[in-house]
């Protein structure tokens, strides 16, 4: 199932707790995981920070905006449910969105970043999504950025020759750690290279190879079947695995035929992130640090 945005979590995490228990974050990811039937990998699932799960981000996100509208109350690290949260299950609607939250005063007062809404003005619908919370935000930016400076990356790249861009690929592999150690990596040579453009040494005797294809073709090529095939054939016989990169992109032919001979593809716009992901031909222009609360250090002062 699709991971639930925050706001889908209000009403069922109201519904879970309307017994006046007291709950942990920890207690509510159970909960989330059974309710929406979620499978590991998406329980699991990181933000591009690495640094927390996305479920359990937006489970935090969920209880902040219950809380702030009043609906929720922490004591500790527990949480329960409040009389309005009582009431919101009652007379609110199926979905308890942030536009629904906006009739709670703490709520808005939250949301236009003060308790005095008479000096500051409210912010208007295209200031505040009543889908996305703030990290949700951020991640889109950060993510709208990086695609359009993978394409950026991709204009900049067509630029360089065949030739170079067969030893612009070895160079990012060994990047990215694959025979990371000196003369690991080699193009073949031009006249002579049997459909095998580079080759990578994963150990220093060479017992572990990598047979690499890099072409530099338009990027509205669509290399179909016969190319992979080719590159098969290339490397047939040969102890090693086969990595086919390109510029275009593959058709679902190419895709399914390499699956099946265990050949890895990288089209065009892969190679571009992955370039950004692994810092090659890229600078950093501007770091963000989004700090957390670090409830370990606070529970050390927390009474007996």
């Amino acid at each position: 199932m699709t991971m639930p945005k925050h706001w889908e979590l209000h009403r069922p995490i109201l519904e879970h707790i309307q017994d006046d228990g007291e709950y942990t974050t920890k207690d509510i990811r159970v909960f989330v995981i059974n309710h929406f039937s979620l499978t590991e990998s998406e329980a699991t699932e990181m933000l591009p920070s690495g640094r927390q799960a996305r479920l359990v981000n937006r489970i935090l996100w969920a209880k902040q905006y219950l809380k702030k509208a009043g609906l929720i109350e922490k004591s500790r690290n527990y949480f329960k449910i409040t009389a309005l949260g009582k009431e919101a299950i009652k007379d609110g609607p199926q979905i308890l969105d942030n536009d629904y939250l906006m009739k709670y005063d703490s709520f808005k007062a939250f949301v236009n970043g003060s308790n005095d809404k008479d000096k500051h003005r409210e912010k208007t619908d295209n200031e505040f999504s009543s889908t996305d919370n703030p990290d949700d935000t951020f991640e889109q930016a950060f993510q709208e950025i990086n695609d359009s400076l993978a394409e950026t990356i991709l204009e900049e790249v067509m630029k360089i020759s065949p030739v170079k861009f067969e030893q612009m690929v070895i160079d990012l592999l060994s990047k990215m750690g694959y025979g990371a150690f000196e003369n690991a990596g080699k193009v073949t040579n031009v006249s002579n290279d049997e459909g095998i453009d580079g080759i990578i040494r994963e150990d220093k005797l060479g017992f572990s190879l990598i047979y690499v294809q890099a072409k530099r073709w338009e990027v509205n090529k669509v290399v179909g079947r016969p190319e992979i095939q080719a590159f098969v054939g290339a490397i047939s016989g040969k102890d090693g695995r086969g990595l086919f990169v390109t510029t275009a992109r593959f058709s679902k032919q190419a895709i399914d035929f390499a699956n099946q001979r265990h050949i890895i593809l990288i089209d065009g716009m892969r190679l571009a992130k992955l370039m950004i992901e692994h810092n090659f031909g890229v600078t950093t222009k501007q770091v963000f640090e989004i700090k957390a609360l670090d409830t370990d250090l606070f529970n050390e002062y927390q009474d007996e």
